[in-house]
């Protein structure tokens, strides 16, 4: 099983591989394979496509922007406590954890627009 990192997470590759040494049983089982991803592609394809039709270059950039925001909220909320010198309550680490989860969560969405537009499942209106 392979692992990839993207974006501070680990995602685990669990696509099955054929052992067995019959070439024509591993072209067999090679093509009801593709023929799943194919059927999964058109699937993204058509629902993506639908759910977000007029997908745009500005609309990203204020995605970019949205997420820059949370970022620099979240670091100056931990510059905001450490230079407070006190310890942290509760309530302040819950303040830093949200502001951290919103950088996390806009970081996730870019990178799966961004899947989808590489993958084909959308195309960016110029």
């Amino acid at each position: 099983m392979s692992t990839k990192v993207t974006g501070g997470s680990r995602r685990h590759s669990d696509h099955f591989e054929p052992q067995d040494a019959d070439p024509h049983e591993q072209r067999r089982l090679r093509g009801q394979l593709e023929a799943i991803d194919y059927a999964a592609y058109v699937a993204n394809r058509e629902v993506i496509g639908q759910t977000l039709p007029s997908l745009d270059p500005a609309s990203l950039q204020k995605l970019a922007v949205l997420t820059a925001g949370a970022r620099a909220r979240w670091a100056a909320e931990a510059l905001r406590l450490a230079h407070s010198g006190s310890p942290v309550t509760p309530d302040q680490a819950a303040r830093l954890t949200s502001a951290r989860t919103a950088f996390d969560e806009l970081t996730e969405a870019y990178e799966a627009i961004r899947r989808m537009v590489e993958r084909g499942y959308v195309t960016l209106k110029s």
